[in-house]
C-alpha cells in the first residue's frame, strides 16, 4: 500500500511535483494566473488551438520551468451554474490518476481556484477523490517502479480564519478514506486467506484498537442457540462459521442503537447449486457488506460519533460437499421460521435471516443490512447504483440522501404484498426464492419475514460492490461501498 499524508495549509512554498488548480467553462476572466507568465501564455494557446476549453472532466499539463513547481495540471469544471461536491471529488481523483502514471507523488491543489466559496466543502470533496485514487491493493505484489511508494497530497489557499475548521474537516476524511480502504482491503483479500475467522480477527483487532465491545459466536454455540439457516450454508465448507458483533457507545445509555448488518459469505460457490466457472474467482467479495460494516464501525468509534451503533456480521462459506445443503431441504431459522431451500446459491438471505433476527435482541431504533444479494440487482440497477428496498419510508429517504452527499447514489424499489405471495412455500413457512421476476424485491421480501417488528431497510449492493475496469478513483477490484454512505448517516442522525 502506497503511504500517503495529506497538509492543508493557508499557501505552499516548499517544492512539489505539480500544482493543480482548476477552472470553469466561465472562468476565463478570473483565471488566477497573469496572462504575461510563460503559465498564462501556454495556456491561453492551448485555449486557442481548441485542446482546452474547461470542460468537466478535461486536463492540460502545463511543464512551467518554476523550480518549486515545475508543472501545472488544469482541471476543467464544466459549468459555474453545475458545479457540485461530486465534481470537486471527480477532480482530485482525475487528477490524483493522472499524475501517479508520471511516477509524480508531491500535489499541490490550489482549492481556492475550485470555488469562490465553500473551501470547506472544497477541501473535504477534494481529498475524498485523492484518497479513493490513491488506494492500490498490492499486499502480494513486489512494489512497482512505476508507482510512488508515498503519496503527498497538499490543499493550499484556504483563509487563515478557516484554516482550523478545514483542517478538521479534512482530518474526519482522512479516517472516513481510511475506513474505504480497510473494507476495500477485506473484499480484495483472496478467500484462502480471508476465512470467517478472519473476519472475527479483523473485528477483534478494531475493537482492540477504538475500546468497543466484540462478540464472536463460533459453530457450537450458534448451534446452541438455534441458528438453524446460517449453520445450513455453512455447513457445506471445512471452514467453520461465525457471527461477528461489534457494539459501539457513544450515545447515552438510554438510546436506542442503529444496528448494521453485512452479509459476510468469504466464498461463495453456489454450493450444490454450483455457479459457472467464469467469473466465480470474483466470488471472493461477496462478504463486501460485511466489510462495509466493520469498515464503519471503525470510521465511527476513531470519529468518537455521539451515536450508539451494532454491527453484527454473518460469516460463512458456501461450498458443495458431501455435506452440503440439497435443494429442497428445509430448515429451522433462528426466529422458529421454517425455510424451504430450492436453490444454495440464494444464501446470503439465508445467514442474514438469522443474523437479523438475533441482532433484534438491541432493541434497535432503525435496522439496515447490506448485502451482495442478487444478479437482479444489476439487470435492474446496472453498476451505477445500490437499490434500497424497506419498510420505513423515512430511513429510506435518509439513506437515499446520505447516498447522494456521499456519491453513492440510493435508488428505491417497491414492496408491496404482492412480491411476498412470490416467496410462500407449500411445505415451509417461506421458501428463500421467488422465481425470476423481480429477484432484488423478492430476496428483500424474504428478509422482511424476519425484520417485520422493526424500522429496517435492506442495500442491495450487489452492482457497486465492485468494479470490473477501473475508473478514476476506484481501482479494479472491491469498491468499499457503503462505508461513506453509512457514515454519512449516521453523521446526519447525530445532528438531529
Amino acid at each position: 500500500m502506497t503511504h500517503f499524508s495529506v497538509h492543508t495549509v493557508t499557501c505552499w512554498d516548499e517544492p512539489v511535483d505539480c500544482r493543480i488548480v482548476a477552472m470553469t467553462e466561465q472562468g476565463w476572466s478570473s483565471w488566477p494566473v497573469a496572462e504575461d507568465t510563460q503559465e498564462g501564455r501556454l495556456l491561453q494557446r492551448a485555449r486557442e488551438d481548441g485542446e482546452f476549453a474547461a470542460k468537466k472532466g478535461q486536463t492540460l499539463l502545463l511543464h512551467c520551468g518554476c523550480d518549486t513547481s515545475p508543472r501545472l495540471l488544469v482541471i476543467g469544471l464544466g459549468e459555474q451554474q453545475a458545479l457540485s461536491v461530486d465534481i470537486w471529488r471527480q477532480a482530485g481523483a482525475l487528477a490524483v490518476s493522472q499524475l501517479r502514471k508520471k511516477k509524480l507523488s508531491r500535489y499541490l491543489f490550489e482549492c481556492d481556484t475550485f470555488a469562490a466559496e465553500s473551501i470547506g466543502d472544497v477541501a473535504d470533496a477534494l481529498l475524498d477523490g485523492v484518497m479513493l485514487e490513491a488506494y492500490r491493493y498490492t499486499r502480494y505484489k513486489k512494489p512497482e517502479e512505476t508507482e510512488p511508494q508515498e503519496i503527498v497530497c497538499i490543499l493550499s489557499g484556504i483563509d487563515e480564519e478557516l484554516l482550523g475548521d478545514v483542517q478538521a474537516t479534512v482530518a474526519q476524511r482522512e479516517q472516513i478514506s481510511r475506513g474505504v480502504w480497510f473494507a476495500r482491503d477485506l473484499v480484495n483479500e483472496p478467500s484462502n486467506v480471508k476465512t470467517p475467522d478472519y473476519l472475527a480477527e479483523q473485528a477483534w483487532q478494531i475493537a482492540g484498537q477504538t475500546g468497543m465491545k466484540c462478540t464472536i459466536l463460533g459453530p457450537a454455540e450458534l448451534k446452541r442457540q438455534g441458528f438453524g439457516a446460517l449453520l445450513a450454508v455453512a455447513q457445506g465448507s471445512i471452514c467453520e462459521p461465525r457471527l461477528i458483533c461489534l457494539d459501539y457507545r457513544g450515545g447515552n445509555d438510554e438510546d436506542a442503537p442503529v444496528v448494521l448488518v453485512g452479509k459476510g459469505v468469504t466464498f461463495d460457490s453456489g454450493g450444490i447449486s454450483l455457479k459457472p466457472g467464469e467469473g466465480m474467482d470474483m466470488m471472493k467479495m461477496d462478504m463486501a457488506g460485511g466489510a462495509a460494516v466493520l469498515a464503519t464501525l471503525s470510521v465511527v468509534a476513531r470519529l468518537k460519533l455521539p451515536i450508539n451503533v451494532v454491527g453484527v456480521v454473518p460469516a460463512v462459506e458456501n461450498m458443495p460437499s458431501d455435506r452440503a445443503t440439497r435443494p429442497g431441504d428445509i430448515v429451522t431459522s433462528l426466529s422458529g421460521k421454517t425455510i424451504e431451500i430450492l436453490n444454495t446459491d440464494a444464501e446470503g438471505r439465508l445467514i442474514l435471516a438469522d443474523a437479523l433476527t438475533w441482532a433484534a435482541q438491541y432493541k434497535p431504533e432503525v435496522m439496515i443490512d447490506l448485502a451482495t444479494l442478487t444478479g437482479a440487482c444489476i439487470i435492474a440497477l446496472g453498476h451505477h447504483s445500490s437499490a434500497v428496498v424497506g419498510n420505513d419510508e423515512p430511513l429510506i429517504a435518509a439513506l437515499r440522501e446520505a447516498g447522494d452527499a456521499a456519491g453513492q447514489p440510493i435508488w428505491p424499489l417497491p414492496l408491496f404484498d404482492g412480491y411476498r405471495e412470490q416467496i410462500k412455500s407449500q411445505v415451509a413457512d417461506v421458501k428463500n426464492i421467488g422465481g425470476r421476476p423481480a429477484g432484488t424485491i423478492t430476496a428483500a421480501a424474504f428478509l422482511n419475514r424476519f425484520t417485520e417488528e422493526q424500522r429496517w431497510a435492506h442495500l442491495d449492493i450487489a452492482g457497486t460492490a465492485w468494479e470490473e475496469k477501473g475508473k478514476p478513483g476506484q481501482p479494479v477490484g472491491g469498491t468499499g461501498v457503503g462505508v461513506r454512505a453509512l457514515v454519512e448517516f449516521l453523521k446526519k442522525r447525530c445532528a438531529e
